[in-house]
């Protein structure tokens, strides 16, 4: 089968045939449909995560067709279509995995990082880690679901605890890309009002988020019309965090969603007083998809995609890093 390997980090990916990989116990074998890129596939390639197994298929939102079975393998049943999210595997036995939070387990695996990924024509996953698929949901517009989508309603779940002052929540959303595009539909879906908040000049993005529903957009350095109740941060900029804390009110909250952030400068406590609070969101869990994926139907979400064919993955995460598009980017193999 053809994929796109990273040998080595800080280097792009390169064609390779390799030999079809064949499930073992608890494992399903995929033809890989669609997969959608990430930031997170970026902070791999460009050596922000240092911990992949290398060489290394990339790509954690795949949509794939059943092909194979390995041994003990019930769930699901070959001609099947399922996702396979961020999070590969984990321990079962720590007391994270005991109480539902496995997105936290110390020995847990993930997709296109210690696993391989989906920028390839078929692969590998643990069967007791997918997901079903809806079916109105096409191969390309279900791709972001398994990540912008899963880990962005993660993130939007946090923000939405910090309750709000008035009948009507705001939900600030700092960088409005594959994950802000969705979680934007849920929030107007559940009433709330959404500011959103791009890189300084971005007007393609600002009259993106209106589109869907804004009620103001603009550059992450302004201020905005009113106080925030919550702000979720999906840019990895660590400036980000400072402003985004004296946007929120006193009790509001800050949600970082990233796997990665660059370096925060240090702020003073006012920012934080008032019971303001900090937090991150890291990964997901199966709760999260077995939530979300019906919802994301329900509304039902409208992904935006950009579609690249597989030889085309380092254009992808290039046009991804430059911000060159608006909503998320897919490969079909």
């Amino acid at each position: 089968m053809r994929a796109m390997i990273l040998e080595r980090q800080r280097q792009p990916l390169v064609m390779r045939d390799v030999a079809l990989p064949r499930p073992g116990a608890g494992e399903v074998q995929l033809q890989v449909l669609a997969c959608g890129i990430c930031r997170t596939d970026l902070h791999v390639v460009d050596g922000e995560l240092s911990e992949p197994k290398l060489p290394l298929i990339p790509g954690h939102q795949i949509i794939g067709r059943v092909t194979a079975l390995g041994e003990n393998v019930t769930r699901w049943r070959v001609g099947e279509r399922i996702g396979v999210p961020w999070l590969g595997g984990s321990c079962g036995h720590c007391g994270f995995c005991r109480g539902h939070r496995e997105n936290l387990c110390d020995w847990a695996r993930y997709t296109g990082y210690q696993r391989n990924g989906g920028f390839a024509e078929y692969t590998l996953a643990a069967a007791d880690y997918c997901f079903p698929i809806p079916e109105m949901f096409g191969d390309e517009q279900a791709a972001p679901l398994l990540c912008a989508g899963l880990i962005g309603y993660r993130a939007y779940r946090m923000a939405a605890e910090a309750g709000a002052l008035d009948e009507v929540p705001i939900l600030g959303l700092y960088g409005f890309g594959a994950a802000a595009h969705i979680l934007i539909q849920v929030a107007r879906h559940e009433g709330r009002r959404v500011f959103a908040f791009t890189r300084a000049g971005d007007e393609a993005a600002q009259r993106f988020a209106l589109s869907l529903g804004a009620e103001w957009a603009g550059d992450s350095g302004q201020a905005p019309p009113a106080l925030l109740d919550a702000a979720i941060i999906f840019a990895p900029a660590g400036e980000l965090v400072p402003q985004a804390l004296r946007t929120v009110r006193k009790g509001g909250r800050v949600v970082c969603a990233g796997i990665h952030m660059s370096e925060i400068p240090a702020f003073s406590y006012d920012l934080l007083w008032g019971e303001r609070s900090l937090c991150s969101v890291a990964n997901l869990t199966r709760h999260d998809g077995e939530a979300f994926l019906p919802l994301a139907a329900a509304l039902p979400i409208a992904t935006k995609v950009h579609i690249y064919p597989l030889a085309q993955v380092n254009q992808a995460l290039d046009d991804l890093r430059a911000g060159r598009f608006t909503g998320a980017a897919v490969v079909v193999p």
